[in-house]
């Protein structure tokens, strides 16, 4: 390994996400990362023909897969074949891999919006006037729609997710490095889901993400554990983004950036140590 390791990292800096500001967050924590790697920046299209001769490929703000699904799989088959390290590693359970880890821990007994992609399963969800539905691919909130009960039966089961719709009083957001918590965010009004401002975890609140941090078994890379408030006080997990998790870098203080920084440069340096896959 090179003193100073070459990373192609891979970020979409003109895709125009809700709320976020892809492209100002990517260039802030490259140049960051440049203290310690040389890196080159490419559109996630290019990333297949551009990775050879780096000792990683570092996914970042690369928008949703669903957008160029074809060239994605393409890349995750070459970068197995040639046993490229990726970061995060693809062997990632949640939303890498869709969205059958939401049935999965509903089928676990997980504190998790309970789930169901049959509709003999229905039965087993909680009662409620309006149902989310969403695609297993689905990412970004792409495809989301709400209907009532009585046009459950409409659905062309099997690609779908259908979820009660949550009556929740905030949504939180808790940001991890390989396995260490760095920092959490929420969004007081829950219409306005990228208005986020800091938020001072409790134990309890740590416990409950950690438990999803454990399940995914990833021991390198970034995650974010979505969740949200119920009027009753108990958090539910949204989401766990762990192929290009968003990081709102920008509303955190400095020195929780400097310490995600930090974090990160040590993550990806034990990585950089790890064998290759073949």
């Amino acid at each position: 390994m090179p003193a100073r390791p070459r990373l192609l990292y891979v970020t979409d800096l003109a895709y125009e996400a809700r709320g976020r500001r892809y492209g100002d967050e990517d260039i802030a924590l490259s140049s960051r990362l440049r203290a310690d790697f040389d890196i080159a920046l490419c559109h996630p299209l290019d990333a297949e023909a551009l990775m050879d001769g780096y000792d990683a490929v570092v996914v970042r703000n690369s928008g949703p897969v669903l957008h160029y699904q074809e060239q994605y799989d393409s890349f995750r088959a070459r970068t197995a074949a040639c046993g490229t390290r990726v970061y995060n590693p693809l062997t990632g359970q949640a939303d890498m891999a869709g969205k059958q880890y939401l049935l999965d821990l509903t089928a676990a007994g997980y504190p998790v919006i309970p789930t169901a992609d049959r509709p003999e399963d229905l039965v087993r969800l909680p009662a409620s006037d309006l149902y989310a539905v969403k695609p297993k691919a689905g990412a970004d909130s792409i495809g989301l729609e709400f209907l009532p009960s009585d046009r459950l039966g409409t659905l062309s089961w099997g690609d779908a997710l259908v979820q009660p719709r949550i009556d929740f009083r905030y949504e939180v957001s808790f940001y991890y490095v390989d396995d260490a918590f760095q920092y959490a965010l929420h969004a007081p009004d829950p219409g306005r889901r990228w208005d986020l401002v800091p938020y001072e975890p409790s134990v309890a609140d740590l416990a409950f993400a950690r438990r999803f941090i454990d399940w995914n078994t990833l021991e390198h890379g970034i995650q974010r554990v979505d969740a949200c408030r119920t009027r009753e006080g108990d958090l539910l997990l949204v989401e766990l983004e762990d192929l290009n998790p968003y990081l709102s870098l920008d509303l955190v203080p400095a020195e929780t950036r400097d310490a995600f920084v930090a974090a990160m440069t040590a993550s990806l340096h034990g990585y950089l140590r790890t064998e290759p896959r073949v």
